[in-house]
């Protein structure tokens, strides 16, 4: 049995891809692909719109997407092939195919997957 005095507030998967293209790590278009694939995959509900902020070159893209369920987050650094990408969910879940969702649409060639469970001490 779980310690009853801590309450599991969801799950947050952390990806660091490395090996990628520079120019799908730039591509706008390509990041939305992936949020959207991640939405779909998890059943998500995105608040409002995703919103973008594109670096000057050689820099990469920050994207958020708030979610009622919480946040998918995504730093690129094209200029390094890398990519770092959260998706926190409050809900339990399944854990999504993230790595092959990440390989299909940044084209990684090295990919670390982290899940941290989240928790709040009740007393």
């Amino acid at each position: 049995m779980g310690n009853p005095n801590i309450l599991s507030v969801g799950q947050e998967w952390l990806v660091d891809a490395s090996g990628c293209p520079a120019w799908r790590l730039t591509d706008r278009a390509v990041l939305a692909g992936l949020f959207e694939a991640l939405i779909v995959e998890l059943k998500l509900h995105v608040v409002g719109t995703p919103q973008w902020h594109v670096f000057p070159p050689p820099s990469g893209i920050t994207g958020l997407a708030l979610l009622s369920e919480s946040h998918l987050a995504i730093h690129t650094f094209p200029e390094h092939g890398y990519a770092a990408l959260s998706v926190y969910s409050c809900r339990p879940r399944a854990q999504p195919a993230l790595e092959a969702l990440v390989k299909q649409h940044l084209q990684a060639t090295s990919l670390t997957l982290r899940t941290l469970a989240r928790e709040a001490l009740t007393r």
